[in-house]
C-alpha cells in the first residue's frame, strides 16, 4: 500500500509541476491539492496515526492543503489565508519535530542558515510586503519567517538528514515565492517553487516516519 501510495504521490506532483510548466490554472486547481492528498495517504500508510508525532504530521499536511487551495486564488486575501494556513501547518512541523528529539549541534545548522536568510533576502521580503499590504502583511509575513525559521531549526534537531533536507527545501521554495511577490518577478520562479515545495514535503514526511 505504501509503494501505491508513493506512486500515486509522484503522478500527482509531476500533474502538477506540467499544469505549472503550461500556465494550465484549470489542471493546477485539481492537480495541486491532490498531491497534499496523496502525500497525506502516504504519511497514513507509513503509519501517521500510531504515534504523536506521526499525528501532527498528518495535521501539518492537511493545513498545507488548505494553504495551497488558498494559494490558488490570485487576490491579498487569498494569499493572506495560505500565509495563515501555512503558517499553522509550519508550527504543527516544530511541535512534531520535537517530540522525534532535539539534538542541539543538529539544530546548529539549520539555525545558521535561517540567520542568513534572514540577513539578507528576509528583510527585504518584509519591506517589500510592507510597501504592498502596509503593517498588517508586513506583521504577518515577519510571524511567518519567525515560524518556518522554527521549523528548519526544529528539523535540524532531529538528527534526520532527510527531514532536514525537506525543511531546506521548503525554506528555499517560500523564499523564491516571497522574493518573486514582494521584491521582483523572476521568470522561473513557479517552477522553482512547485518542484522544491513538493520535495519538500515529502522529504519531511518520509523522514519523519521513516
Amino acid at each position: 500500500m505504501t509503494a501505491v501510495a508513493a506512486v500515486a504521490l509522484a503522478l500527482t506532483a509531476a500533474l502538477d509541476w506540467l499544469a505549472v510548466y503550461r500556465q494550465s490554472a484549470a489542471l493546477e486547481h485539481v492537480a495541486k491539492p491532490l498531491v497534499m492528498v496523496a502525500l497525506g495517504w502516504l504519511a497514513l500508510t507509513m503509519g501517521a496515526t500510531e504515534s504523536q508525532a506521526g499525528v501532527l504530521v498528518l495535521l501539518a499536511v492537511g493545513l498545507s492543503l488548505v494553504g495551497d487551495v488558498f494559494l490558488l486564488g490570485r487576490s491579498n486575501n487569498d494569499f493572506f489565508g495560505g500565509l495563515v494556513a501555512f503558517l499553522l501547518a509550519h508550527t504543527a512541523y516544530v511541535f512534531a519535530f520535537i517530540v522525534l528529539g532535539f539534538q542541539p549541534w543538529w539544530a546548529l545548522a539549520g539555525l545558521l542558515v535561517v540567520v542568513a536568510l534572514g540577513l539578507t533576502s528576509g528583510r527585504r521580503i518584509v519591506r517589500g510586503a510592507a510597501r504592498q499590504g502596509g503593517r498588517t502583511l508586513g506583521a504577518g509575513v515577519t510571524a511567518y519567517l519567525v515560524v518556518i525559521s522554527a521549523m528548519v531549526v526544529t528539523a535540524g534537531g532531529t538528527a534526520r538528514p532527510l527531514v532536514l533536507l525537506g525543511a531546506l527545501s521548503f525554506l528555499i521554495s517560500d523564499t523564491v515565492l516571497a522574493m518573486d511577490r514582494f521584491v521582483g518577478r523572476r521568470s522561473n520562479a513557479a517552477m522553482v517553487v512547485i518542484v522544491t515545495y513538493h520535495l519538500g514535503q515529502a522529504m519531511m514526511v518520509i523522514g519523519a516516519l521513516g
